[in-house]
């Protein structure tokens, strides 16, 4: 089964209701921008991070658009400082490759590691999206499946203001 058939599945126990869009491969939300701008959602940039002793490992995600000053983001997580986590890591906690990292990717972590942050911004939003674990396809769910989704998964997770008013 591939990454993205196991998210279809999951979805579908879950019975949360999704929308696909299959495109070519996207790595980078620059690349993705053709294929969204008929899809009516929210479109979500995921970053995978670490702590600087590599035992705390964090999921941020923020709308697309906006843009991340790793300075800025450690000040307001209070979690000392933060890197990106390598592509090792990023296998090893959520079985995704560079260019792939989702909310999904939490399918894989079943010791419920990663802690999530999540753009307070979001709340607003009615649908939203994200790779289903491969960048060749977009799945769109509402705000409320995204919210069961997460409750569902077991892992820890906070809306924050990732940016001043």
């Amino acid at each position: 089964m591939t990454k993205k058939e196991q998210v279809l599945q999951l979805l579908a126990e879950l019975d949360i209701s999704y929308d696909i869009y299959e495109h070519p491969p996207v790595p980078t939300v620059e690349e993705a921008l053709p294929y969204w701008n008929k899809i009516d959602a929210t479109h979500c940039k995921n970053l995978f991070f670490r702590n600087h002793k590599g035992n705390r490992h964090y999921l941020v995600i923020l709308k697309h658009e906006q843009q991340l000053i790793i300075r800025d983001l450690e000040q307001r997580l209070k979690q000392g400082k933060i890197s990106f986590a390598s592509p090792r890591r990023m296998e090893r906690y959520l079985g995704l490759s560079g260019g792939s990292v989702s909310l999904f990717g939490i399918i894989n972590d079943s010791e419920n590691h990663v802690h999530l942050f999540l753009d307070a911004e979001l709340k607003s939003a009615k649908k939203i999206s994200f790779h289903p674990n491969e960048n060749t396809a977009t799945i769109v769910i509402s705000f409320e499946s995204f919210l069961k989704f997460l409750d569902w998964s077991g892992n820890s997770y906070e809306f924050i203001t990732l940016y001043d008013p």
